[in-house]
């Protein structure tokens, strides 16, 4: 394990976490015997991938049937609780401040992508953007690759579900436009906490839950179905919130609202018994207890149809809170459902797109 010092502002995790697929990796384990200090640049690097497939089958019992795609590996925003930090460590990085500051950008997905659409076995379900790491993270200002994707999305009339905390993503109101005139576009925002000293420790680069609020308030008065998770929710900290969070979304005119507990799967759960021990030291044991009375004593669970909402008393009364606060404020609303029937493969055509 590889400890931080000293605290670094704007940065969720505070370690890099060893990774359990290295033999080898360079630690501090005893400082004392160093006559200078090991020194790490906390900079974001950014790394070129060319990958040969970028649509990713999803088939889970808690998401239900569909495709991921990802144009990012690692994430600027530093959500010191997101399960997507272990695949990193794929990479030969760690779980902890390398997934944020070591991005890979798959420059060729959009290409990749329209080459996918092509396969004459292609089965037509709505594509996640993205599943594991936020497709309208800071350098997607720059690199544009999201776009670039809902441009073929849309050439195509391909479904797509985006998720993200950034509002970035008002960048590209002409395409959401485009593909919700087909019914083929669904967005969820994350909505984590209304407290901005939560939020900057726990997810330090996202947009604040006013932005995040705005987006949901633009993209619905332009008829875009915009479903709000409020996720995770972790006991201890903020789901005390879930009730006004549920209403912020409904008065912002959310078609819809979800909620996920916190799960702390392989290095996460050690990233962040490390950062609610340094962010909030009088609440660390309280959270820490809360979180694994959800999963059975741990502080994850990978069974399926449990892991998601968990189990035990604080999860049941998460579970009545949530749906209580639901009824009271979303009553009858729904996301419109998508339409599959305009996708259209254009074999041969694929540079006409770019």
């Amino acid at each position: 394990m590889e400890k931080a010092e000293p605290y670094f502002k704007g940065r969720g995790a505070q370690l890099n976490a060893a990774n359990p697929y290295l033999k080898q990796e360079y630690v501090t384990d005893y400082v004392e015997g160093l006559d200078e200090p090991l020194l790490q640049n906390s900079k974001t690097e950014f790394l070129r991938e060319f990958p040969k497939k970028v649509v990713n089958k999803v088939d889970s019992p808690d998401l239900g049937l569909g495709y991921s795609l990802n144009p990012y590996q690692g994430c600027e925003h530093g959500c010191v609780y997101c399960y997507a930090r272990n695949s990193h460590q794929y990479w030969g990085y760690s779980a902890g401040l390398d997934f944020e500051r070591k991005i890979i950008i798959k420059e060729n997905a959009p290409e990749t992508l329209a080459r996918q659409l092509e396969s004459p076995g292609w089965q037509v379900m709505p594509i996640m953007l993205a599943g594991n790491t936020d497709c309208y993270q800071p350098i997607e200002a720059k690199k544009k690759l999201t776009r670039r994707i809902l441009e073929v999305l849309l050439q195509y009339r391909h479904p797509v579900s985006i998720i993200t905390k950034n509002a970035l993503i008002l960048r590209d109101l002409d395409l959401l436009q485009a593909l919700s005139k087909y019914d083929l576009v669904h967005v969820s925002i994350s909505i984590t906490t209304q407290d901005e000293k939560l939020r900057q420790k726990l997810e330090p680069r996202t947009a604040s839950a006013a932005k995040r609020l705005d987006v949901v308030r633009q993209l619905s008065a332009l008829g875009i179905p915009v479903n709000v998770m409020v996720a995770p929710v972790i006991p201890g900290l903020n789901d005390a919130e879930i009730p006004a969070l549920i209403k912020a979304s409904a008065e912002a005119g959310a078609s819809n609202v979800a909620y996920t507990i916190v799960r702390l799967n392989g290095s996460v759960g050690q990233i962040f018994e490390d950062w609610v021990q340094q962010a909030f030291p009088d609440k660390a044991r309280k959270v820490l207890s809360q979180i694994a009375d959800c999963h059975g004593g741990q502080l994850s669970d990978s069974r399926f149809g449990v892991r998601m909402h968990g189990e035990g008393k604080f999860a049941e009364l998460i579970n009545r809170l949530f749906k209580v606060s639901k009824q009271k404020y979303m009553a009858g609303r729904s996301m419109k459902a998508y339409n599959y029937s305009h996708f259209c493969q254009r074999k041969g055509k694929q540079l006409d797109l770019f």
